[in-house]
């Protein structure tokens, strides 16, 4: 079964910068997108920002929009997120998908979830 598997998170100071890194392994599969998803505690998972292969359209929440830039390889079936100037209030566990782009709700479009990794920014 396919696998993606999230890293790169721990702690930083605010306004400081982490990398997360997804690489999906397992047979094989093709996606037409990866995106990042956050959830924070007591809070609702929410989009973070997306990547379609075919063209490199990428695309951002407006909360991270300027400060985190999504890329990836899909010859190697990866993404990263690069953050920069990070907030208190980004504070959550980051997960990464796969899947298909569905306007007005990328989560339904994604078909394979990573088990997220935990970003903290201190103050």
């Amino acid at each position: 079964q396919v696998q993606l598997v999230e890293s790169g998170g721990g702690l930083v100071q605010a306004g400081g910068s982490l990398r997360l890194s997804c690489a999906a392994s397992g047979r094989t599969f093709s996606s037409s997108a990866m995106a990042w998803f956050r959830q924070a505690p007591g809070k609702e998972r929410e989009f973070v920002s997306l990547i379609r292969w075919s063209g490199g359209w990428r695309y951002y929440a407006d909360s991270v929009r300027g400060r985190f830039t999504i890329s990836g390889d899909n010859a190697k079936n990866m993404v990263y997120l690069q953050m920069n100037s990070l907030k208190p209030e980004d504070t959550a566990v980051y997960y990464c998908a796969a899947g298909n782009v569905r306007v007005g709700d990328f989560a339904n479009g994604m078909a394979y979830w990573g088990k997220g990794t935990l970003v903290t920014v201190s103050s």
